[in-house]
C-alpha cells in the first residue's frame, strides 16, 4: 500500500500507523506500574464483604454484633445501611446492593466490614452471624421460567433441503481471568460527596450506578481511573464501588477494598454458559437453503448485560453466510448461577462455536473440504445478514479463507523430542499414539454497542506552548485496561496536529463520558472523538504551524464529541433490523496433535487472516490478534467454570486454568486493510474476531485428529481419549 506524505511525516512523529511505544510498557515489564491494588492514602482503613454460601435461600437474620466487637472494626454495613436505593444494575437495576432479605447465588454480598487492617476485616466479616433458610436452587437453565430476554429471529419459509445435518453443542462458564483482581479507593471529600478511584471500563455508567445509591446528585460522585490489570468485558459491571463509598461516607475516611484472587471469583461477572440446537439444511453442492437454532443463554442470578449479549447471540447465530431462510431463537434465562454478562466477543462467541461445528458437519455430508463449504456460503459486501442489515462495507471473506488456506502448514513431528508432544515431559506414551488434525473457524463480530444506544465518545484536547515548544493534551474519560487506547490517542494527535509532544491525561469523569471499554468501540468512537477535537484545533491554527498559531494565539483548547451512525432494535417478533454499527472478520486455522491414549491436545500452530480497516499501531493489534486467539484457545480446551448445584468448585488460578506461554503456539498473521468508509481514518475494531473463530477451528482440528464429535467446549481429556 503506497503510503501519502501525510501518512509518511505521521510515522515520523509515531502518529497513526507506527508501532508508538507504549507509555506505560516499561512500567508494566518491571512491575513498577501502579494497579489499582497498589492504592495508599494515609488514615485509610479497610474494606471487606461478607458474601453468601448458599446459591439460593431467605435470609432470617443478621447479627453484626460478634464483627463490631472485635479491636479494630470501625463499622458494619448491611442493606439498612444504604442511603439511597438499594439497588442497581447495568440495563436492569435488579441488583441489590447488600442482600435485602434473599441471597440468589453463592457469593452474593450480605455486608460490609471495614477495620484498621485488611486481615481483621475479614475476620470480622467472618463472624458476622446470618441465619439463611435455605431453599432450592434453579441451576439448569432448562428448568428456569424467568426469562431475560427471548428474541427470535424471522427469514424466508423455506426449511426443507437435500442434505440436512443437526448437531447440539454446548460452551461452559468461561471467566475473564484478567491480571488485576477488583480493587479501589473511596475518598470522601468536604462537599459531601466522595472521590472514587477505581479499576473500571465505564467511568460515567459506573458514576450513574453510584449516586443514586449513596443517595448524591451524580456530581458529587467523582471517578477517577486506577491501574487496571485487564477486564475483558468483567469491569462493566460494578463490583466493590457501591461498598467502598458507603464505608468512606459513613467513617468519613478514605476506605480500600481489594478483592483477592478467590472473591474475584465471585465477585465479577462471567461468559454465559449455553446449549444450542442447530439445524443446517443445504443443497448437495453444498449451498446453504435455511439454518434453525435454538439458543439457551444462562444469564444467572441478575440481568447484567444479558438484554444484549441475547441480542447479539441472536442477530449473529448463523454466522458470515449467505442463508435465505432463517429460524433462530435466542432466550436468556435467570437461574441462581453466578451472574453472567459481558465478556470479550459478547454472545458471538457462543453461537460461533455450533454455527462453525455445523458448517464442518455440512462439509462432510457434501464431500467438501471445510474451506470451500465455507466459501461458497461467505458473505461479501452487499450481503444481507439474518436480521436483513445490509453489509455495507468490505467483507473479503472467500479471499481471506483463500488467504488462509494458501498459508504453508507447518511440517509433520520427525524427532522424538518429549517437549513438542502433548502434555510435554510428562508424556508416558512417547508419541505412538499422537495424531495430527487440521481445522478451520470463521467469525463475525458487531463493533461499537448496537440496537439503538446512544453510543458516544468526548474528548477535550488543548494544545499550549510548554518551555516553548508545542505540547498538546488529551483528556477523555476512556478507560486503558491494557489494550493500548492512551497509545493510540496519541497518536491521533500528533498525525492531525503534527505535534510530537503529547500527554493523554487520567480519564476521569470531570470530562464527558467516553462510553466503556468495550464491544471493540474505542479506537472507533473516542478515536473519532481525538480526531475531531484535534481538527478543531487545527482549524484555530489558521493555517500556521502549530508553534507559530500557539505563539499568536495563546493556548487552544476544544472539546468535542463522536457518534458513529445510527442503530435500531432488533423488531420483537421478527429479529429484522439494522442494530449494528459495524461488522468485522476473523478467520483461523488450528493445528492439533492430540494424544488419543492420555487424553491431551497441544496446538502446534495458529494462523489468522483479519481485516481491520485501517492499522493504527501494527504491534498493538498483533498483539490484540494474538490475545483474544489465546482466550479462544483457553476456551476450546481449559478454561471453564466448574459450578455444581449452583456453587463454584474452582475459584483459583491452580484448579481454573488459563492458557500459559508454553500452551500458546507461534501464530502466523495475515492482516488486511479494506477500510470501512463510515468509520475513522477506515478502521474496523480489531480486538473481539480473534476470539471469536479461535475456539471453533482448535475444536475442529480435534476432531479431525480424533474422529469425534465433541460437541461441547471446552474439550476435556476425558472426551478424547480413545477406548479401545
Amino acid at each position: 500500500m503506497t503510503q501519502t506524505a501525510d501518512e509518511r511525516a505521521g510515522e515520523i512523529l509515531h502518529g497513526i500507523g507506527a508501532s508508538a511505544r507504549r507509555p506505560d510498557a516499561t512500567l508494566k515489564v518491571t512491575g513498577e506500574f501502579a494497579y489499582a491494588s497498589d492504592l495508599w492514602l494515609e488514615g485509610m482503613v479497610w474494606g471487606a464483604t461478607l458474601r453468601s454460601p448458599h446459591p439460593s435461600a431467605w435470609i432470617r437474620s443478621i447479627d453484626v454484633g460478634p464483627a463490631l466487637r472485635m479491636p479494630g472494626v470501625r463499622a458494619v454495613l448491611t442493606h439498612e445501611d444504604v442511603p439511597g436505593e438499594k439497588y442497581f444494575g447495568l440495563d436492569h437495576k435488579d441488583q441489590p446492593v447488600l442482600a435485602v432479605d434473599e441471597v440468589r447465588y453463592q457469593g452474593e454480598p450480605v455486608a460490609l466490614v471495614a477495620a484498621d487492617h485488611p486481615e481483621t476485616a475479614r475476620r470480622a466479616a467472618a463472624a458476622i452471624e446470618v441465619g439463611y433458610e435455605v431453599r432450592p436452587a434453579v441451576t439448569d437453565p432448562r428448568e428456569s421460567q424467568r426469562f431475560v430476554r427471548h428474541q427470535p429471529v424471522r427469514r424466508g419459509d423455506t426449511f426443507e433441503a437435500e442434505v440436512v445435518v443437526r448437531g447440539e453443542y454446548e460452551v461452559g462458564m468461561q471467566d475473564q481471568a484478567f491480571l488485576g483482581p477488583e480493587a479501589g479507593l473511596a475518598v470522601p471529600a468536604e462537599d459531601g460527596g466522595v472521590d472514587l478511584f477505581i479499576a473500571t471500563q465505564w467511568l460515567h455508567v459506573d458514576r450513574d450506578q453510584l449516586a443514586p445509591c449513596l443517595g448524591l446528585p451524580p456530581e458529587k460522585v467523582r471517578l477517577t481511573l486506577s491501574g487496571v490489570g485487564g477486564a475483558f468485558g468483567a469491569r462493566e459491571d460494578l463490583s466493590m464501588q457501591i461498598h467502598a463509598c458507603m464505608l468512606a461516607l459513613r467513617l468519613n475516611r478514605p476506605v480500600k477494598i481489594s478483592y483477592g484472587r478467590e472473591e474475584s471469583f465471585f465477585g465479577h461477572v462471567h461468559r454465559h454458559p449455553a446449549r444450542m440446537r442447530y439445524e443446517h439444511g443445504a443443497t448437495r453442492d453444498g449451498r446453504l437453503v435455511y439454518v434453525k437454532a435454538d439458543i439457551l443463554l444462562d444469564g444467572g442470578a441478575y440481568c447484567s448485560s444479558s438484554l444484549a449479549v441475547v441480542g447479539n447471540a441472536a442477530s449473529l447465530g448463523v454466522g458470515p453466510y449467505e442463508v435465505p431462510n432463517v429460524h433462530v431463537d435466542a432466550t436468556g434465562v435467570y437461574t441462581n448461577n453466578p451472574p453472567c454478562g459481558a465478556m470479550r466477543g459478547f454472545g458471538a462467541v457462543q453461537a460461533c462455536y455450533a454455527y462453525e461445528s455445523q458448517m464442518d458437519l455440512l462439509a462432510q455430508a457434501c464431500g467438501l473440504s471445510p474451506v470451500e463449504i465455507r466459501m461458497r456460503n461467505a458473505v461479501s459486501q452487499g450481503s444481507r445478514l439474518a436480521t436483513g442489515q445490509v453489509i455495507d462495507a468490505p467483507a473479503p471473506l472467500a479471499d481471506m479463507l483463500k488467504r488462509l488456506e494458501s498459508m504453508p502448514l507447518p511440517p509433520e513431528r520427525t524427532d522424538a523430542d518429549l517437549r513438542s508432544l502433548p502434555g510435554g515431559v510428562s508424556q508416558t506414551t512417547h508419541g505412538e499414539s499422537v495424531r495430527r488434525g487440521v481445522g478451520y473457524g470463521v467469525g463475525i463480530k458487531n463493533i461499537c454497542f448496537s440496537e439503538g444506544f446512544d453510543d458516544y465518545s468526548t474528548a477535550r484536547v488543548r494544545a499550549e506552548l510548554v518551555g516553548g515548544e508545542p505540547h498538546v493534551t488529551v483528556h477523555t474519560a476512556a478507560a486503558e485496561v491494557g489494550q493500548g487506547l492512551v497509545t493510540v490517542q496519541a497518536q491521533i494527535a500528533r498525525t492531525e496536529l503534527g505535534v510530537a509532544n503529547v500527554t493523554v491525561a487520567t480519564a476521569d469523569t470531570s470530562v464527558g463520558s467516553a462510553g466503556s471499554s468495550s464491544a471493540s468501540r474505542q479506537s472507533y468512537v473516542t478515536g473519532g472523538a481525538v480526531r475531531a477535537a484535534c481538527q478543531a484545533v487545527r482549524e484555530r491554527f489558521q493555517g500556521l504551524p502549530a508553534k507559530q498559531a500557539l505563539e499568536r494565539f495563546g493556548p487552544i483548547e476544544e472539546t468535542r464529541e463522536y457518534r458513529h451512525r445510527p442503530t435500531y432494535p432488533l423488531d420483537p417478533v421478527t429479529g429484522q433490523g439494522d442494530s449494528h454499527t459495524q461488522l468485522a472478520l476473523c478467520v483461523h486455522r488450528a493445528v492439533v496433535d492430540v494424544d488419543v491414549e492420555l487424553g491431551l491436545a497441544k496446538v502446534v500452530e495458529l494462523a489468522a487472516v483479519q481485516d481491520v480497516g485501517r492499522i493504527l499501531n501494527p504491534q498493538a493489534l498483533e498483539g490484540q490478534i494474538h490475545g483474544g486467539t489465546a482466550q479462544g484457545l483457553g476456551l476450546a480446551l481449559m478454561e471453564e467454570i466448574q459450578v455444581r448445584d449452583g456453587r463454584v468448585l474452582n475459584p483459583s488460578f491452580t484448579d481454573y486454568l488459563i492458557p500459559t506461554i508454553l500452551d500458546m503456539p507461534p501464530m502466523k498473521l495475515e492482516i488486511l486493510e479494506n477500510a470501512d468508509p463510515a468509520a475513522p481514518y477506515g478502521l474496523r475494531g480489531a480486538g473481539e474476531p480473534p476470539t471469536l473463530s479461535s475456539t471453533p477451528a482448535v475444536a475442529a482440528a480435534v476432531r479431525a485428529a480424533t474422529g469425534l464429535r465433541l460437541t461441547r467446549v471446552p474439550i476435556r481429556p476425558e472426551d478424547i481419549a480413545l477406548s479401545e
